[in-house]
């Protein structure tokens, strides 16, 4: 057994309402020991090294993706700044040209045969422009050339990828998009085109195979953002990638990570079973357990599938994943099992189909705290809210949504009726409905208090207030980055909050969110987090 150690803070904000703050934290063996004030730890030596911060537990990303960690070893073509996982700022690039520029720069630095890969593109953020083969032909028509959009539900490729992958003007496969010619663009949309992509390339996931040093990127770059429990809300979980987890996620590792498995990469009956032997072997630092389930696509990128009256600029309604019939069968049969689902869902009419078919499994097989989690679920209407209320759905909202994208949803996609209820917290909230929200890192950054920044102000990039009715106030959003994110997880007994008996898991800030202006909660740096005990300072740049 090792010693206590007795930290202490300006102010420790615990997320416990029987004691909701603090100045002292006593640690032991990686767990919480006790909470309270300095005479409550008279007589015992007190750490001090934190003393002028303020901590929280550990923030919780409840959805980004491991490949957050594999695209940084390849080149980011968006258009924000971002911080790689060093704490190094990228900057954006604002046009096609720049793109093919950066692009061409990490050509001729390493000129060899395999993919080039770039990542972060959204056309919406550059004028509408659209990425084309005939763009990426101009750095290489002989090497194999891919770029991600930022919603990672596009992919555009070059002419020589197109040929390894057999798309021609015949091609009859929806998603793969074609010019006025009829030949393909390079634009494909949606798993069909990608999954051929992704055999001929050889790739065992969507952005190459997964190697050691992915993991590590992906637990440093959610580090550097005070993360200390991390969601991997999308992955085919071949052994291969197990094994690297495994190997990776030592007590070492500055996070705890938590892969679910994509229900697209196997039968449901097969990944209850993959999903058992997975559980079996979990451990500290590892946590498997759930399935993901891909309903539609983004709403950016006009392949969400979304009701009436459709999208605000008349483009024809987007893609089903998963048809609603087979929905129905995938959940009920993960449902049976005692599996957790977290069923991603943008437009309305996915949430639809995501909602009848939990329900259809709640009547087939009636089962008490589920927590079946609708991910992303931006476009809920108030009556799928109240429904997801009665069938005890948890919800995770993508609050970067209207930071990033809300100009061009009021004004393009969904208009501004629908815009103004985006992303509905508040309405989460005061329905009593389970909820968090995150950043889907890649697709966009991580920074849980960005995140965080974006449900208090609801300010669209331009500086347009969306919605101020769906506002959260900043205790109710740090809420949702830590004990809301961690009960979406059923990882709340454990993580999420400054209570004894729970993992001594903290995040150092240097200043007080709940003294700081809203407008300026992003802002706040991280010194430091904690993980069952160890402490981790965060790298700055």
């Amino acid at each position: 057994m090792g010693e206590t150690t007795v930290f202490e803070a300006r102010r420790i904000i615990t997320m416990d309402p029987t004691r909701p703050e603090a100045t002292h934290v006593a640690v032991k063996d990686g767990r919480i020991q006790s909470v309270g004030t300095a005479s409550d730890f008279e007589g015992m030596p007190v750490d001090q090294r934190f003393a002028e911060a303020v901590i929280l537990p550990g923030f919780v990303e409840g959805h980004a993706h491991v490949m957050e960690g594999t695209l940084w070893k390849y080149t980011y073509v968006g258009a924000g700044e971002r911080r790689n996982p060093a704490g190094q700022k990228v900057a954006g690039l604002a046009s096609i040209d720049a793109v093919i520029d950066r692009l061409a720069q990490a050509h001729r630095a390493d000129p060899g045969e395999s993919v080039l890969v770039g990542w972060g593109f959204d056309p919406l953020h550059i004028a509408g422009a659209r990425l084309t083969r005939r763009d990426l032909d101009r750095i290489s028509p002989e090497r194999p050339i891919v770029v991600f959009h930022a919603s990672l539900h596009i992919i555009v490729a070059n002419s020589r990828v197109l040929e390894l992958t057999g798309f021609t003007s015949e091609t009859a496969i929806a998603g793969v998009v074609k010019q006025e010619d009829g030949a393909p663009s390079g634009e494909l949309q949606g798993i069909a085109p990608r999954l051929r992509l992704l055999r001929a390339l050889g790739w065992t996931s969507w952005t190459g195979d997964l190697e050691p040093a992915d993991v590590t990127r992906f637990a440093a770059a959610a580090q550097v953002q005070g993360i200390t429990t991390i969601a991997d809300l999308h992955n085919d979980l071949p052994a291969s990638t197990v094994d690297i987890y495994r190997a990776a996620c030592t007590p070492d590792l500055p996070v705890r990570i938590v892969p679910a498995l994509a229900s697209a990469s196997c039968p449901p009956e097969e990944g209850v079973a993959r999903i058992a032997a997975l559980r079996a072997e979990n451990t500290e630092r590892l946590k498997f357990g759930l399935v993901k389930i891909i309903v539609d696509g983004s709403i950016q990128g006009f392949t969400a599938r979304l009701g009436a009256p459709g999208y605000h600029n008349g483009a024809p309604n987007g893609l089903w994943y998963v048809a609603p019939e087979d929905l129905k069968r995938i959940v009920g049969i993960y449902h049976a099992a005692g599996v957790q689902l977290h069923i991603h869902t943008n437009g309305d009419e996915a949430t639809d189909a995501a909602l009848d078919a939990v329900a259809c499994a709640l009547e087939t097989a009636p089962r008490a705290d589920h927590r079946h989690t609708l991910q992303h679920c931006q476009m809920a209407r108030p009556e799928q809210l109240a429904r997801a209320k009665a069938l005890g759905l948890c919800v995770n909202l993508f609050s970067n949504h209207l930071y990033y994208w809300g100009d061009v949803h009021r004004d393009v996609t969904i208009g501004p009726e629908r815009v103004a209820r985006m992303n509905p917290a508040a309405s989460a909230l005061r329905m009593g409905i389970p909820f968090s929200i995150h950043s889907d890192a890649p697709v966009t950054p991580l920074g849980p208090l960005f995140v965080a920044w974006c449900a208090v102000n609801r300010m669209s990039s331009s500086g347009a207030v969306l919605g101020p009715e769906e506002r959260l106030s900043v205790p109710q959003a740090l809420h949702a980055i830590t004990l809301g994110a961690a009960y979406t997880l059923h990882m709340d007994t454990d993580i999420g909050s400054i209570t004894p008996g729970k993992q001594a898991d903290f995040v150092v800030l240097a200043d007080d969110p709940l003294t700081t202006p809203p407008e300026a909660l992003k802002d706040i740096a991280i010194l430091a987090t904690m993980v069952g005990g160890a402490i981790h300072p965060a790298a700055r740049a």
